[in-house]
């Protein structure tokens, strides 16, 4: 993971360290509580060796957890990643090597592989959507549909798996979606009551950010409402929960009236049908299932 990934999300957090740091802590303690007592019941402290092997295919995603997981338990163990994030793996592959004191290994597996079966899961399932639209100009996209608490590290996997990141939080993008609008009065309404907010105190009292550099998105549902926003100036919109035949017109459309659009599709997205999404020509498709329908990776801990 590199700080440059994170720029925009770490407005609450001092470093990508921090991050894994504060998750690593919270699962342990929701996992050991007072302490591993069948590992202590069990077995003297010892110096043992271990490996990670994966029992399914995918692609990899959470090796800095992994680690950090069993340095928590004992700093002198140590982790020799045979894989690294963003890799390929096939079932039967020997991702780590580890060696470190018995109760510390033993102690943090569990905590190591959840993180990094959840996280390749979702790597996984995106590099198959990837995959899907290759040689289009659509780019696969995650949401804000992801689990709570996890969601840096689940973008972060997206990302692995050839994906790219939406906006993360409510903080660094406008989306204007249906619910604005409808409490707005129309689309045009929502749009000029954003900007009105981008240039008054609040925004610039709440948001150290340049309000030139907020992107705006709006949520459009028909042709009239899409004509609004072009109208309004608005250079992205999003295309939500429309048939291949509505896509399709609604893409046609606003190229037509504007050559900078960028289109976004959203909505019912799978396997099956990214590629017809895709070869409407929209510029993204965001899918919520690579972070809210996955299955995890398969690994275990032998030694």
């Amino acid at each position: 993971m590199t700080e440059s990934y994170w720029s925009l999300s770490l407005q609450a957090m001092s470093s990508v360290d921090e991050i894994i740091a504060r998750q690593i802590d919270l699962a342990l303690m929701e996992d050991i509580g007072p302490g591993d007592i069948t590992t202590l019941a069990c077995i003297e402290p010892k110096k043992i060796s271990a490996r990670i092997i994966a029992k399914s295919d995918g692609i990899l995603a959470g090796m800095p957890l992994v680690e950090a997981a069993f340095k928590k338990q004992d700093i002198d163990i140590s982790v020799k990643a045979l894989k690294k994030d963003r890799d390929s793996f096939k079932k039967g592959d020997i991702i780590a090597e580890i060696e470190g004191n018995s109760h510390g290994i033993l102690t943090a597996e569990r905590t190591a592989l959840n993180f990094l079966g959840h996280l390749s899961g979702i790597a996984t399932l995106t590099s198959k959507f990837v995959q899907k639209v290759e040689n289009t100009s659509a780019k696969i996209l995650d949401t804000r549909k992801t689990t709570p608490g996890l969601r840096y590290l689940e973008k972060y996997a997206v990302t692995c798996g050839g994906g790219n990141n939406h906006r993360f939080g409510l903080y660094d993008m406008g989306l204007i979606k249906d619910n604005h609008i409808a409490a707005a009065g129309s689309v045009a309404k929502a749009i000029n009551n954003f900007r009105d907010y981008l240039s008054g105190e609040d925004f610039k009292n709440r948001f150290s950010v340049d309000p030139n550099k907020i992107e705006i998105e709006v949520e459009i549902t028909n042709k009239n409402q899409l004509e609004e926003a072009i109208q309004s100036g608005i250079k992205r919109l999003l295309l939500d929960n429309q048939s291949i035949e509505q896509l399709a017109a609604l893409v046609k459309k606003a190229r037509a009236l504007s050559s900078e659009i960028k289109l976004e599709a959203s909505g019912n997205v799978n396997l099956e049908n990214v590629r017809q999404i895709a070869e409407t020509g929209v510029d993204f498709i965001s899918i919520g299932a690579l972070t809210h329908s996955i299955a995890s990776s398969d690994f275990s801990l032998k030694v």
